[in-house]
């Protein structure tokens, strides 16, 4: 039976677009394998896509209510053995980020227990090499569509990060809504051995005009935070490229944070929302900030740090206009008493599900009416650092 380290170099040696097909000759070879199938979840994160040789080919599964879907939401395998054979359903997973599940079939008899984790090295190796082969073919990418994404939507999907990330320190989930059409909402985060550095922000603007702004301030963020630069003049130099490219015609709404992760302490610029909202003993509430101008409204906009600091065991969400302003098709508007209510409703899930949990219940309120504008939701999950001790908050 060959062990995690010989999985590794088997399927570094694969070619990108035959790196599954490596996969399940490893499993059918070494670990007594029947059948084998990837599943890649979809953009929306509502289906699970088999990999085939055929895109769109194939049927998709739940991500919610199936036997895969209950390993991708636990992230835990899951096995199932009817008697006629077994399969184990194992999540396909780096760092947090949710890629997929790995369905490993075998006949009547053959799985043992003591296969598990055997699997489990072979599932975390086909995730570390999924996202090196992604940069060199489209399998891949391919499954994870349901639909034809937009152009802009490419684009978004393509600036961002992950979907998920988890440390010692905290998790963290996003989503963007509606996920094969979104053009302006965004997101980024980077960590360090000291910090997590964390941007959401607002679009402006439809289509590909405000895939570009948002492209851009991303782009600008991320040179200025490289280069080694405090979080006020990130937001100084990303509103300058903003600004320099615009003329203040167009500009973007952002919240950027810079969580220390010894303390908890928080640097924080609001550039003109997102919102940021907390869960804390039970209690909803929103974190008041100071509102500064938005990136690229004036040219040279000084930026000013708040600070605050956030303890063990708090949830922290970060919500565009795309929720909070959204009616039903009454006219009433998304309240911050239904907001609380879904906040409490998903409590008990991860990070990495309670995006889509309160983009559903948003989808509920606007009772079957399409979204007229993005709608981002991040939820991080503080755990603070072990050995340290919380301070005020």
């Amino acid at each position: 039976m060959a062990g995690g380290d010989g999985v590794e170099r088997e399927l570094r040696d694969a070619a990108p677009h035959e790196l599954f097909e490596k996969v399940r000759d490893v499993l059918t070879r070494d670990h007594g394998a029947r059948s084998a199938e990837l599943l890649m979840a979809d953009y929306a994160s509502a289906w699970l896509r088999p990999v085939a040789a055929q895109p769109f080919t194939a049927e998709a599964v739940s991500a919610l209510d199936s036997p895969e879907g209950r390993a991708f939401g636990a992230q835990e395998p899951y096995v199932v053995d009817l008697g006629a054979g077994a399969t184990v359903h194992l999540p396909v997973s780096v760092r947090g980020d949710r890629l997929g599940i790995l369905s490993v079939g075998y006949a009547a008899g053959a799985y043992d227990p003591a296969l598990l984790g055997p699997l489990r090295d072979v599932a975390a190796a086909l995730a570390h090499e999924i996202l090196v082969a992604d940069r060199d073919t489209d399998v891949f990418l391919q499954a994870r569509r349901a639909k034809r994404l937009t152009l802009a939507a490419e684009m978004q999907w393509q600036l961002l990060p992950g979907r998920s990330c988890s440390r010692p320190e905290y998790d963290l989930g996003a989503q963007l809504e509606p996920a094969y059409a979104i053009y302006g909402d965004c997101f980024d985060w980077s960590a360090s051995a000291d910090h997590l550095t964390l941007t959401v922000n607002n679009g402006m603007g439809e289509g590909i005009d405000a895939a570009l702004l948002t492209s851009l301030a991303v782009s600008a963020l991320r040179n200025a935070r490289r280069a080694g630069l405090g979080l006020e003049d990130q937001a100084a130099l990303a509103d300058q490229a903003l600004y320099g490219q615009h003329q203040g015609r167009l500009h973007l709404p952002m919240l950027l944070l810079r969580f220390a992760l010894d303390t908890g302490e928080v640097e924080v610029i609001d550039a003109g929302s997102p919102r940021l909202w907390r869960l804390r003993g039970g209690a909803v509430e929103q974190v008041a900030l100071e509102a500064q101008l938005p990136l690229g409204m004036f040219e040279d906009t000084v930026y000013t740090c708040q600070r605050f600091r956030v303890l063990p065991g708090d949830r922290l969400f970060f919500l565009s206009d795309g929720v909070y302003d959204v009616m039903s098709p009454a006219g009433e508007p998304y309240s911050r008493h239904a907001l609380s209510r879904a906040v409490m409703n998903t409590r008990l899930l991860p990070p990495s599900q309670v995006p889509r949990g309160l983009l559903e219940r948003l989808a509920g309120h606007r009772g079957g009416v399409e979204a007229g504008d993005d709608a981002m939701v991040v939820c991080l999950d503080w755990h603070g650092r072990a050995g340290t001790e919380p301070g005020e908050a």
